[in-house]
C-alpha cells in the first residue's frame, strides 16, 4: 500500500521570485498563440528518436496557475498517520522544535532531490544518453540521469544528490536514484535522508506547457512503507534560470533553538478562535501547536520560540498569543510578512 501526498502547488519560500527575466528575450522554437502568449496545449516535442523532449525551464505551479498558501513542501505534513517510522518522526520533531536551526540550506549546504524537484525552478537539458538538470536553487549541484543503460553503482561513494539512472516506459521517464548521504533533509519539514533511500520518479509531457512529475520515497529506516508525492510542473518561457549561491554564510551561528514548553501551557492556547466570520482552531499535540483554517490547504504547524510567540515548521509566518489581566487567552495575531490577521477567541 502506498501512501499518496498531492501536491498541486507550492509557496513561493526560497526561490521562485527569484526568476531572471533577460529583457526583451523569447525563447526561440516554442509555439505561440495569436497574442504571443505560449501556446501550452500544443503537442508536447519529440527527440530525434521520438521519445519526448523534456528540456526547457520548469517551475512547480498548480496548472491553473495559482499559488495556495500552506502548502509549502513538507513531506510528512500531509502523510496518514503511521507512514514514518519512530525514528523519522523523533528526528522531524526535534528539528521542528529546534525552529529548522540545522536546516542544511541554513549552513549553505545542498538540498535534496526531492526538496529541488517538488519546489525549484528547474532547466533540463536532454540528449540521448543524459538529462542533466540545472537548478535556481542555493548551492545545488548539477544532476544527471544517465540513459545509456548503465546500472546503478552497487557500492557507491553517498552524495547529496545520489546516483540516478533512467529509462523510458512509453512517454514516461522513469527515474531510479539510490546513494544518497545521511546529511540532507527530505523536505523543509526536517524529514531525514538516510543512506538507505531509494527515490522513483517519473517525468511525462503530455502538451507542450505542462509536466507531471511522481516521486516515490523508499526507506526502511525513514518509512514504514512507500510514499508517493505529485506535483504539476509548468514551462516557463522567454526567462533562463540564474545563479543562486549561498555565499559568506554568518547566520547558523547565530540561530537558536526553540522553546519548550509544558504541556499544560499549551493546553491554554487550544481552542477555536474566529477571524474575518470564520472559525479557526488551535490544536496542540507533540509540543506543537497545530492551525486549522480553511483559508489555507494545508493545516499550519507552529513551533513555541518563546511562551506565546510560535513560528512556522515550514515557513516565515509567525503566531503570537495575548492575555488579558486575569491570564486568560483572549486573541492571537498570525503574521506573514505584510499580511497579518487577528483571530479572537470564541467564549
Amino acid at each position: 500500500m502506498r501512501a499518496s501526498i498531492v501536491f498541486i502547488a507550492v509557496a513561493a519560500v526560497f526561490s521562485t521570485s527569484a526568476f531572471a527575466q533577460w529583457e526583451n528575450l523569447k525563447t526561440p522554437g516554442v509555439p505561440r498563440l495569436p497574442n504571443g502568449k505560449l501556446n501550452e496545449a500544443a503537442p508536447a516535442p519529440r527527440t530525434a528518436d521520438g521519445k519526448p523532449d523534456l528540456s526547457g525551464v520548469w517551475e512547480t505551479r498548480g496548472y491553473s496557475g495559482e499559488r495556495r498558501y500552506g502548502l509549502d513542501y513538507d513531506v510528512a505534513q500531509s502523510m496518514p498517520a503511521g507512514t514514518l517510522t519512530p525514528f523519522a518522526q523523533s528526528v522531524r520533531l526535534k528539528n521542528l522544535q529546534n525552529l529548522r536551526k540545522d536546516n542544511p540550506l541554513s549552513r549553505c549546504l545542498p538540498v535534496s532531490v526531492s526538496f529541488l524537484n517538488l519546489r525549484s525552478v528547474t532547466r533540463f537539458v536532454q540528449t540521448p544518453g543524459l538529462i542533466v538538470a540545472l537548478h535556481e536553487s542555493p548551492n545545488s549541484p548539477h544532476r544527471m540521469i544517465f540513459l545509456d543503460g548503465r546500472e546503478l553503482p552497487k557500492d557507491p561513494s553517498p552524495t547529496w544528490l545520489g546516483y540516478s539512472v533512467g529509462r523510458w516506459e512509453g512517454d514516461t521517464l522513469v527515474v531510479t536514484t539510490t546513494g544518497f548521504n545521511d546529511q540532507g533533509w527530505l523536505d523543509v519539514g526536517g524529514t531525514p535522508q538516510t543512506e538507505s533511500l531509494k527515490l522513483t520518479e517519473r517525468f511525462r509531457r503530455p502538451d507542450f506547457g505542462h509536466m507531471e512529475y511522481e516521486v516515490t520515497f523508499e526507506d526502511p529506516k525513514v518509512f514504514t512503507r512507500p510514499a508517493t508525492a505529485r506535483v504539476a510542473k509548468r514551462y516557463m518561457a522567454d526567462t533562463e534560470i540564474m545563479e543562486d549561491v549561498c555565499e559568506n554564510e554568518k547566520d547558523s551561528q547565530h540561530l537558536t533553538a526553540g522553546t519548550r514548553l509544558s504541556a499544560e501551557m499549551l493546553a491554554k492556547y487550544a481552542g477555536t478562535y474566529t477571524v474575518a466570520g470564520r472559525d479557526v482552531a488551535v490544536v496542540v499535540a507533540d509540543d506543537q501547536l497545530t492551525v486549522k483554517d480553511t483559508k489555507y490547504p494545508a493545516d499550519q504547524v507552529f513551533a513555541a520560540s518563546s511562551e506565546n510567540h510560535f513560528s512556522s515548521s515550514l515557513g516565515y509566518a509567525t503566531i503570537a498569543f495575548v492575555k488579558d489581566a486575569s491570564g486568560a487567552i483572549t486573541h492571537f495575531t498570525r503574521t506573514d510578512g505584510k499580511i497579518s490577521e487577528t483571530a479572537v477567541r470564541k467564549k
